[in-house]
């Protein structure tokens, strides 16, 4: 694809060379006429031959980027031995249902805006070099993900499924979920690993804390819920335990972000060691065929205006305005 854009580029500024040679002999023709006895425009009009080459090679290399775009695919191709992983720990049970999270004054669930952040730290890695699995927990942790490179799996998963219905109903036991993501996460590289955990914090008891596996080099803890307001669900109050969370993120020597309405920032995913941030840095595909179709469309189509205004020299205009009997 990006092959056949940049011959398509390269095809057109050769077109548009010979055709603005053509037409560069046509006016010097004229040019005394058009230009007064020098012959010669206003200097910047000099480089509108080369503005238009540029953006018509800029808007076909854009175009034909996007007419063969497939949304559906990756931009980058996996890497068969990845060197990071990103191992997230997800709380599904009932109350990360309750619609109070979110940003906007239209609350979403718990679990669809942990989904979310979860997709912010997705969008900011390269793709190319890491494999995330994910391990749900409610009274027991199940893997549903492991070693995906594909984001939109992951988004599906976190997007508001009713993952509780394969649980027992009971409490909630992020204990468990700790322990299967270490079990998973034993056989991996040293320090390659960055685990982030996503809950309410809503448990009966403190979680036990197992002893964290040398793969695991980062650790984020996600706080989603109303931190201030509760919500009666199964004849409890549920609202976000933010003191459980920090201590969950203290015990495993990591970072607890309450996200119950905020992004986790960018320099913290830049300081993480086992991630490198370089897509959210970097113009993808699409978003570089959309900049070069804009910008070359815009070059080709003010120049006209440019030159009709201001493409002829001041002392040439004057002298024209005397020569018709209008102001000096």
């Amino acid at each position: 694809m990006v092959t056949l854009a940049y011959f398509a580029a390269l095809a057109t500024a050769l077109l548009a060379s010979v055709a603005e040679w053509r037409h560069a002999r046509r006016i010097s023709r004229v040019a005394r006429l058009a230009f007064g006895p020098e012959a010669t425009p206003a200097n910047w009009a000099c480089a509108a031959p080369v503005i238009r080459v540029v953006g018509l090679s800029a808007a076909v290399w854009g175009a034909v980027i996007l007419a063969h775009w497939d949304p559906v695919e990756t931009d980058v191709k996996p890497s068969p031995r990845a060197a990071r992983q990103l191992l997230v720990v997800l709380d599904v049970s009932p109350s990360m249902n309750l619609r109070d999270a979110g940003p906007e004054v239209e609350k979403v669930s718990r679990g669809v805006w942990g989904g979310r952040v979860l997709q912010g730290v997705l969008d900011r890695l390269d793709m190319k070099d890491t494999r995330v699995t994910l391990v749900a927990f409610y009274t027991k942790a199940l893997p549903v993900l492991q070693d995906t490179t594909d984001k939109n799996v992951v988004s599906m998963v976190t997007g508001g499924l009713p993952l509780y219905v394969a649980y027992d109903a009971g409490e909630t036991d992020m204990g468990a979920g700790l322990e299967q993501a270490f079990e998973l996460a034993k056989g991996w590289a040293r320090r390659s690993t960055t685990l982030v955990v996503i809950s309410d914090g809503d448990l009966k008891a403190a979680p036990r804390i197992p002893r964290k596996p040398p793969s695991i080099a980062d650790v984020i803890v996600i706080g989603v819920g109303d931190p201030s307001k509760a919500t009666i669900i199964s004849g409890h109050t549920s609202k976000q335990d933010e003191w459980t969370l920090k201590q969950v993120a203290a015990s495993l020597g990591g970072y607890y972000h309450q996200g119950n309405t905020r992004h986790l920032p960018t320099e913290v995913v830049e300081k993480l060691a086992s991630i490198s941030p370089r897509v959210g840095n970097l113009l993808s595909a699409r978003e570089a065929a959309l900049a070069a179709l804009g910008a070359g469309g815009g070059m080709v189509g003010l120049i006209g205006p440019m030159l009709a205004w201001f493409g002829v020299r001041r002392d040439w205009k004057r002298a024209r305005a005397v020569t018709a009997g209008g102001p000096t």
